[in-house]
């Protein structure tokens, strides 16, 4: 499995450091290549609307108080995909994010891997 994601760069924005340490850990057993984490909205903003290759990225939805959606609106004028990660689920988000690939926190490895997948738009083997 983990050849399918080997060298994909994705980014992760999350102010929770445990939480984002398991995405690295989760990604880098996957293959990936991982950007970040950033911490908070300035600098996910600044990595998700530069021109540095990214292949896709995850989105804590609430990052220090502030909402995750002008990195996903930058990202997705960027063309690179993305998962909300959420404590609500998707239910919780607003009208005109519903639909995006979404995990609920807590998460495992395997929802991670699944929802990235539905992300990149790749076919188990």
């Amino acid at each position: 499995m983990t050849d399918i994601f080997s060298g994909r760069r994705v980014l992760i924005v999350e102010d929770e450091s445990l939480v984002a340490m398991l995405l690295e850990t989760i990604l880098a057993d996957l293959g990936c290549d991982v950007v970040g984490p950033e911490s908070n909205i300035e600098d996910g903003l600044n990595v998700a609307s530069g021109t540095a290759p990214l292949d896709a990225a995850l989105l804590d939805v609430n990052v220090a108080g502030q909402e995750i959606f002008p990195v996903a609106e930058a990202l997705k004028a960027r063309g690179v995909p993305f998962v909300f990660s959420t404590g609500y689920g998707e239910a919780g988000l607003p009208e005109h994010w519903r639909g995006n690939p979404t995990v609920q926190k807590p998460f495992t490895e395997g929802a991670i891997r699944d929802a990235l997948m539905t992300a990149l738009n790749m076919q188990r083997a």
